[in-house]
């Protein structure tokens, strides 16, 4: 049975590589939300997750949706997350970190141990981000993500779908080739509800501690963790092979 799904993984990603490509936002959705499922989408409120969001709420896709609540994110997330509730007929559903993980975090290296160094960092990220990723991906077959390939270094060499070896699922990136002016004009078009911080230099959001804005044309994750010289990921999208 695991050979089948294996070989029905790959068979999956083949067929995606070949024609997402070719067909727009809309179709992408729809020709993923014919697989197999179950199928989820990953949401964070960026405006890219927003953009997806909308797509997904006006067709009846069985697409479920969710989000890693952190407990540091910015109340303006907060805020953009209510709004889109609001605004769409859709469930997000929320996952967050395991009580003993955070007290054993906390309790080792303080509220604010990741700014000591990489190792404090990403043992936080793995707690409030990682963890609970694994338990909102368990028994998932396609899960979709809002990454583009624009965003950083790392993000050009993504491909449209790839099989990610640790959650056994296959991950679609049907924004990949999206740059931020067509996302606005989604926005703007579409009267989508967005994050204030967008438009106070904030192309990327993340936790609150960890973010912050950056000058007009800069790398667009360089505000993520800056106090870090490279390591510009938390470990979320680092797991995918084509």
């Amino acid at each position: 049975m695991g050979e089948i799904m294996k070989q029905e993984q790959i068979d999956l990603v083949e067929v995606l590589n070949q024609k997402l490509p070719e067909l727009t936002i809309e179709q992408r959705i729809e020709l993923v939300a014919s697989s197999q499922g179950p199928i989820v989408f990953s949401t964070s409120f960026g405006i890219e997750d927003q953009v997806l969001t909308h797509i997904i709420s006006q067709k009846s896709y069985p697409i479920g949706l969710f989000t890693l609540d952190t407990g540091r994110l910015f109340e303006e997330t907060y805020e953009v997350w209510e709004k889109t509730l609001t605004q769409y007929p859709i469930e997000v559903k929320s996952f967050s970190p395991e009580a003993d993980d955070l007290k054993k975090l906390i309790t080792e290296q303080g509220p604010n141990g990741f700014y000591q160094g990489l190792n404090q960092r990403m043992a936080c990220c793995s707690t409030r981000k990682i963890k609970p990723l694994k338990v909102a991906l368990h028994g998932v077959r396609v899960w979709i993500t809002g990454l583009r390939a624009q965003q950083n270094h790392h993000r050009t060499q993504l491909t449209w779908a790839s099989i990610d070896q640790q959650h056994d699922l296959v991950k679609v990136n049907p924004l990949l080739d999206s740059s931020e002016a067509e996302l606005y004009q989604w926005v703007n078009k579409h009267n989508i509800p967005v994050n204030k911080l967008h438009n106070q230099g904030y192309p990327s959001i993340g936790c609150a501690p960890c973010t912050r804005a950056v000058p007009p044309g800069s790398d667009p994750r360089s505000g993520r963790w800056w106090w870090e010289q490279s390591h510009k990921e938390c470990g979320l999208h680092l797991n995918s092979h084509s």
